[in-house]
């Protein structure tokens, strides 16, 4: 099973980016040379890895609404959204042809993997996503950055409160990528057409395959020529 939610807070040959059909729990399939057409999204993985970050970057080259599920789950002074209510607004934003959803909420899983044709998950190493973690939170914590439902991170819950975000990451980084990998191999998980990237490395390629690929649609429109 999958942890039920964070706590607050295809590609080029070359990048070796997994992509696959129907994906298997051990091995890496061979990367597609181009990305196939993306509609509905979701971005998932292990807590910091960066998945608003790129389904961010995914919604503005493709021309898609991103969802983010963190802001729709969290309100004011951390308070969560009681489960029927979330999923209602889950659903709601999910019933568009197109998007790209990124968050790890089981109480709303089945809704979204119900409507998504692709999944992006960022499986990066635990150094890789601590030392996200540890410079995001000092950069919010110092700034005062205002997040979802008007709320801040502070140096006190940071890094000196059991809700601390880099706690979580320690405690569950190597799980959830487990859960992951078993979860995207069987059932309904394993309808979708899944991307797996290693390393920020591949999000960028994969970044830029999609960039690619919307550019040469664009001028095989304008030319009434095949991509």
């Amino acid at each position: 099973m999958l942890p039920a939610a964070d706590t607050r807070g295809g590609a080029t040959a070359d990048a070796r980016i997994m992509v696959t059909e129907r994906p298997v729990a051990v091995e890496r399939p061979v990367a597609m040379e181009r990305p196939v057409a993306m509609k509905r999204i979701m971005v998932v993985g292990t807590s910091c890895a960066g998945k608003t970050t790129l389904a961010r970057r995914i919604a503005e080259t493709l021309d898609m609404p991103h969802v983010e599920l963190d802001a729709l789950y969290w309100g004011p002074n951390w308070s969560e959204c009681p489960t029927d209510e979330f999923r209602e607004r889950v659903r709601q934003h999910v019933a568009g042809d197109r998007w790209v959803v990124d968050g790890n909420y089981a109480k709303a899983r089945d809704i979204v993997l119900s409507r998504a044709t692709d999944a992006v998950w960022l499986d990066y190493s635990f150094p890789v996503v601590f030392r996200r973690a540890l410079s995001r939170t000092v950069r919010r914590a110092a700034s005062g950055e205002e997040l979802f439902g008007g709320n801040r991170e502070t140096f006190q819950i940071s890094f000196f409160s059991r809700d601390s975000i880099l706690w979580w990451v320690i405690r569950t980084h190597r799980h959830r990528s487990r859960s992951y990998r078993e979860f995207f191999s069987v059932g309904e998980g394993a309808r979708v057409r899944l991307t797996e990237l290693r390393c920020p490395r591949e999000a960028a390629d994969l970044v830029r395959s999609l960039r690619d690929v919307k550019c040469r649609r664009t001028a095989s429109s304008s030319t009434g020529t095949p991509a």
